[in-house]
């Protein structure tokens, strides 16, 4: 819940993504994604999934 409320305020320019939590991140990234957006994430890297 709280991944999605900082996707949005990211696409909205409220928030930059750097300033997201880091714990939050990788659930953000993926909602950006989802939204096709993942661009506003700049160059970060999500974890690999093992």
């Amino acid at each position: 819940m709280m991944a999605m409320f900082f996707a949005q305020r990211v696409i909205l320019g409220k928030t930059e993504f750097n300033d997201v939590p880091e714990s939050l991140k990788s659930g953000v990234y993926e909602n950006l994604k989802d939204s096709g957006v993942e661009f506003l994430a700049g160059d970060y890297v999500p974890p690999t999934k093992a």
